[in-house]
């Protein structure tokens, strides 16, 4: 039983660092979040101005037993000209016998606060469901009490908060997200989660290269009691405002006195991510991670499809392009 427990558990963990990033060895993680900041920022909502729904699935350790699965859905539109935005996300996440599915209604109200500034102010509210399914393990020695049965669910509410500001050329924002529920939790071990707050803050701007490239820095800081401080460094052009091209740097960094030491070395991964806009409705997006520290001769790779539709046509020229 302890030795099953203890593949169990090495499993997650490795399955958690591997992601390059751990999101407070709970939130999943995603490498196109740049395109869609309602997986990160309730703020966000209603920005992009038009009615918006994206797909997202992420998968790692191909043909691995039990590899990390996640897949979500997220809608968000704008209303009373662009004051209001309203969001609806809709996530699954996998890790062998665990499963974590969780469901977010958003509301963003939006300030002016110059001739090209605005600052949205949202929240976001939901519940979870935490779920382990015993038939899936396979003890050493069989009846084994601590293995359940069956399907064993737990359920907890949702609360996140977010500040985004942009204008055309730049953006930032700063959220919070799993301010309730810890509480609510009975049993952590089934959770697999601390559910504890989780902090994000971002920020990226826009550079003209000619009329018909542009290139769009950014920078994504997360930070989550025991664990690790992780960053994101990403570098994207954007090709005659159809085809986005570039990459993420994922790593690490020790700040306060409880995260815990990052025994994978500071280096984790790099994300060669493409975006295009198919039609003026459509747009296809794909991530490729490669881990850089000692998982990267393991099957430790990651691959992320985005499929996102506007509920009317794009505009080409806007006098403030929805590039963030």
């Amino acid at each position: 039983m302890k030795s099953t427990f203890k593949i169990i558990g090495m499993t997650l963990m490795v399955a958690l660092l591997a992601t390059g990033g751990t999101f407070g060895q709970q939130l999943p993680q995603f490498s196109q979040y740049i395109f869609n900041g309602l997986h990160i920022n309730p703020g966000y909502a209603g920005y992009k101005g038009e009615p918006y729904i994206q797909s997202t699935y992420r998968t790692q350790w191909i043909r691995f037993p039990g590899s990390p699965e996640t897949f979500t859905v997220t809608a968000d539109l704008s209303a009373n000209e662009g004051t209001m935005g309203f969001g609806v996300s809709i996530l699954s996440d996998n890790i062998g016998p665990a499963r974590t599915n969780s469901g977010l209604l958003t509301y963003a109200y939006r300030i002016q606060t110059g001739a090209r500034g605005f600052l949205g102010l949202g929240v976001s509210a939901g519940v979870s469901e935490y779920m382990i399914d015993g038939s899936l393990l396979d003890p050493n020695d069989y009846p084994d009490s601590e293995i359940p049965m069956g399907r064993i669910n737990l359920f907890t509410p949702n609360l996140n908060s977010g500040l985004f500001y942009h204008t055309d050329k730049f953006y930032a924002g700063f959220s919070v997200y799993n301010m309730i529920g810890k509480k609510s939790l009975e049993r952590e071990d089934v959770a697999l989660a601390y559910h504890d707050f989780h902090y994000y803050l971002t920020a990226g701007a826009l550079f003209d290269l000619g009329n018909m490239v542009k290139f769009k820095p950014s920078f994504l800081i997360k930070e989550v009691k025991g664990a690790p401080t992780n960053y994101d460094l990403n570098a994207m052009f954007l090709f005659g405002e159809r085809i986005w091209l570039g990459g993420s740097y994922r790593s690490n960094m020790k700040i306060w006195n409880d995260n815990l030491e990052d025994n994978l070395s500071n280096r984790n991964a790099f994300a060669a991510i493409v975006e295009i806009f198919a039609t003026d409705r459509l747009r296809i997006g794909y991530a490729y991670d490669h881990n850089l520290n000692i998982l990267q001769d393991y099957r430790s790779n990651s691959h992320e499809l985005s499929i996102g539709f506007y509920m009317i046509p794009r505009r080409a020229v806007m006098k403030n392009q929805r590039w963030f």
